[in-house]
């Protein structure tokens, strides 16, 4: 049968609440460990793509992507050097001009040899080799000494020179072009990185907000709310205790001064009864009214029971045999009403026990399930053994349940339903599941229930059980 197991210690909650504060602090040690481990990753892989940055920055050479106007420049010096020489034909040019393309010869190469492979690697051997054949084709003009100017030389001179720079001129534009691109890509994938790195920033800090609001909700959760909930069951208790206390105190008083009268009533009452003539009219009055005496007598019992129950004369019983006896008494009445009793015990389970009043309690439980049922369906009692949590711990029980096929608890009705004086019966006193309730409580159990409308309910009685049958 489904529905929520409600109990008398502890309802209207379903799990007790160590076992959820247990649960509640594996939740957050496991969210402690999650979060860590994903900052931990968050983290890592940040200073991986920072060492990553790092290293292509360290790997890149600002300078290398001004070869191509280095090369220009230092070619058109050594023209106007060369073209100087030959106007004034001084040898300090010459030799300026010797130098520099030496200098400018061993720029390339060192230059070369720091260019990752590939297309630039290419250009620098192409342009290298240009290069060589710039200054051999300048070498005729290192020969024609310049001591007289002549317009016709000169032009001839800028011409030799503009002919054996082209092709320098030609792979430094493709070399320029070709480091403005890989400029450009490291910039864009520096520019990604940097956005990785600005995300993963975002993802950390954003995780860190998380696992510090869930820090804060899981403690309130797993260690504030459930401290305030026994606290406030606590004080609950406290005050249903004082209640009932009171209320018990009251009751018993009112009882004491009601059972006097009812006594005397009653004494008197038989004594007119021997006295008057009998008549039918008569009779049936004497009847009503001895009726009602009966029952005020009963609920002065009720509440006397209830104000101050006796204690329980503990014995080592099996609890088939309670069931059995429980069977025997109330089997012609329930044959009445055409309701079927199963039975389903265990023989190894023993309870100790005040068999009187486990009695009671069941008797009480099933004339209960007969009235919710009304006509026409079954009642079972049963017994299990197993471990279950009383007074928050776990320990060997025998569990005693009365199952019916009845209408079921109305929510409205559970809320109240060990409620003293609180009854939906007609004539009822609403004492008899709270007087239950103390019964069980007083042998170290617990009353609790399941229902579902319209499928019937079942009371379980949870009591220690006794391990060794020894009577």
């Amino acid at each position: 049968m489904s529905g929520t197991i409600h109990s008398t210690r502890d309802r209207p909650r379903v799990t007790r609440t160590g076992q959820a504060f247990g649960w509640r602090i594996v939740g957050l040690v496991a969210a402690v460990l999650i979060g860590g481990l994903a900052i931990a990753w968050i983290d890592a892989s940040t200073w991986t793509r920072v060492q990553e940055l790092e290293r292509d920055f360290g790997t890149v050479k600002t300078e290398r992507f001004y070869h191509a106007m280095h090369v220009r420049a230092a070619l058109s010096q050594l023209n106007d050097t060369l073209l100087r020489f030959q106007v004034k034909g001084q040898p300090a040019d010459l030799q300026s001009f010797r130098a520099d393309s030496q200098e400018l010869k061993r720029w390339i190469t060192v230059r070369k040899q720091e260019v990752p492979v590939g297309n630039e690697r290419e250009l620098f051997d192409q342009l290298e080799a240009a290069y060589q054949g710039y200054l051999r084709g300048s070498s005729t003009l290192e020969q024609r000494p310049g001591l007289v100017f002549a317009k016709q030389r000169f032009e001839e001179a800028a011409e030799k020179l503009r002919q054996n720079s082209a092709p320098v001129l030609a792979l430094s534009d493709q070399l320029m072009q070709t480091q403005r691109q890989g400029f450009g890509a490291f910039l864009k994938e520096s520019q990604r990185t940097l956005d990785s790195l600005q995300r993963l920033i975002k993802l950390s800090l954003g995780a860190m907000i998380v696992l510090g609001v869930s820090l804060v909700v899981l403690m309130y959760r797993g260690m504030i709310t459930p401290l305030q909930l026994r606290l406030s069951e606590s004080q609950a208790a406290m005050e249903r205790q004082e209640k009932l206390a009171a209320l018990g105190g009251l009751a018993a008083g009112v009882a004491h001064e009601i059972r006097n009268p009812l006594t005397a009533i009653k004494f008197r009452l038989f004594s007119l009864g021997k006295s008057l003539p009998a008549s039918e009219s008569e009779a049936e009055d004497l009847t009503v009214i001895s009726a009602e005496i009966n029952r005020l007598e009963r609920i002065v019992r009720d509440i006397l029971q209830f104000a101050r129950p006796s204690e329980p004369e503990m014995v080592n019983v099996p609890a088939g045999r309670i069931l059995d006896e429980v069977r025997e008494l109330l089997r012609a009445h329930l044959d009445k009403a055409d309701i079927e009793l199963k039975l389903e015990t265990n023989d190894d389970v023993w309870l100790r026990a005040d068999t009187q009043q486990i009695k009671q309690v069941l008797i009480n439980l099933i004339q209960n399930a007969a009235e919710s049922i009304g006509r026409g369906g079954t009642i079972t009692l049963r017994i299990v053994s197993e471990n279950a949590s009383l007074d928050r711990s776990s320990e060997p029980v025998a569990v005693v349940e009365v199952s019916d096929t009845g209408k079921g608890i109305p929510p409205e009705v559970q809320k109240r339903l060990f409620d003293p004086f609180f009854t939906t019966k007609e004539g009822g006193t609403g004492l008899g599941l709270p007087i239950a309730a103390r019964i069980v409580e007083k042998h170290g159990g617990d009353l609790r229930y399941q229902t579902e409308i319209n499928r019937g309910t079942t009371f379980r009685l949870v009591l220690p059980r006794v391990v060794n049958h020894e009577i």
